[in-house]
């Protein structure tokens, strides 16, 4: 396969660098510090464009995780969704899962400089997606690389008199590089803990989570959380690294 183009931002204040691939649903692909890369790349970029399996950062759009059946309602509408149409994407059981723009390729960049890049999808223009979630609007995605910090800001701009609902999330897989898994320590806010069943779905309860700094072990975290403390911080550290 012919190598996509990417645009390979760099941090003016740092040797910190970020790559995206625009036609690849704006996934970032790489963020280095000074050539040490701190983002899994599990299968690899080829394996999210042919089968979206995700690495680095993709964004999880129009909803993140999975749905619990093949139809939502809103406002009064339902809409079907039948796997392999108009980007649906099943888990193992069936679910629709993390929404319709595993590397799409139908991003603009508008644009572009040395540590920013700024990208649209015309959501409205894409009849096989509006199939999916009819809601027509443009999504912005604009990153920038400052002061040792990657920061990605995104706007959804309807472009008719319907709303949007917004359910989206971004999915950094985060590493420590040359450091085993079970020797990080994963730092977490004190947040509110949304039990999922087998399936992966919320089951309506929930429970308070302290602010904890642990070893991460053979520990494994795949459930919801919400009421997230605004200027929360997340953190992961060893070898004398922290990612926040």
């Amino acid at each position: 396969m012919a190598q996509l183009p990417s645009a390979v931002l760099h941090d003016p204040t740092s040797v910190l660098t970020a790559t995206f691939v625009p036609s690849a649903g704006m996934i970032c692909t790489s963020l280095r510090d000074d050539g040490v890369e701190l983002l899994g790349q599990r299968r690899g970029l080829q394996a999210y464009l042919d089968n979206g399996k995700t690495m680095g950062i993709p964004i999880l759009y129009p909803w993140a995780n999975r749905l619990s059946a093949n139809n939502y309602a809103v406002d009064g509408r339902t809409v079907m969704l039948t796997t392999g149409q108009g980007g649906v994407r099943a888990d193992d059981h069936g679910l629709p899962m993390h929404g319709v723009l595993a590397a799409f390729p139908g991003w603009l960049v508008t644009k572009q400089s040395g540590n920013r890049l700024t990208a649209d999808l015309d959501f409205g223009a894409q009849p096989a997606l509006l199939a999916s979630f009819p809601f027509p609007h443009i999504l912005t995605v604009d990153v920038s690389l400052n002061n040792r910090a990657l920061t990605v800001r995104t706007t959804v701009t309807p472009t008719t008199a319907v709303p949007v609902p917004l359910c989206y999330g971004f999915h950094p897989y985060l590493t420590i590089p040359g450091v085993p898994r079970s020797q990080w320590t994963f730092e977490t806010p004190p947040l509110r803990h949304l039990p999922v069943d087998n399936w992966g779905i919320p089951t309506g309860a929930a429970e308070d989570w302290p602010a904890s700094s642990d070893e991460l072990g053979d520990k494994t975290f795949d459930d919801g959380f919400d009421e997230v403390p605004q200027g929360a911080v997340f953190a992961l550290s060893g070898g004398g690294r922290r990612i926040e």
